[in-house]
């Protein structure tokens, strides 16, 4: 039996549409590219549901196909949003060889339920394809991503 991931796959049914700012959605791509031939992340905060600003990070995993947040990282963005009043809105990284859809480790590490996953794919470097998605307890549902 296929798994909830792989059954949603392809399919662009929109649950929901977020605002993303043209600015940051540039922003994430320069990150990626310049990230290549690794996975790049990051970090969106946000206030009351709108994205504020996108902040770069290590991929401590250093991998081409995984990425993780360098765990510095985590803990500075947490303690400067929780000092702020603001949230961790989305998480952010590429897929430099593969189409932007959650993968099965994707999903499983998906602790930010509140969050908007946030994936570049740079399988074409000429046609970047940026898509978001809610997961919760294993299930994918796309947002729109709107400027």
């Amino acid at each position: 039996m296929p798994s909830a991931a792989a059954s949603l796959r392809g399919r662009r049914t929109v649950a929901e549409r977020v605002r993303l700012p043209r600015q940051m959605r540039e922003a994430m791509l320069a990150h990626a590219v310049a990230g290549l031939p690794l996975e790049a992340c990051g970090i969106v905060i946000g206030r009351g549901g709108e994205p504020l600003r996108f902040v770069p990070t290590a991929n401590a995993a250093a991998s081409p196909t995984r990425y993780e947040i360098d765990p510095r990282d985590l803990l500075r963005i947490t303690l400067d949003i929780e000092a702020a009043d603001e949230a961790i809105w989305g998480i952010f990284h590429s897929h430099p060889t593969s189409a932007a859809y959650p993968s099965a480790t994707d999903i499983r590490l998906a602790f930010y339920p509140e969050a908007v996953y946030l994936i570049v794919s740079l399988m074409d470097p000429g046609r970047p394809d940026l898509r978001g998605f809610r997961i919760v307890d294993g299930q994918v549902a796309e947002v729109g991503l709107e400027p």
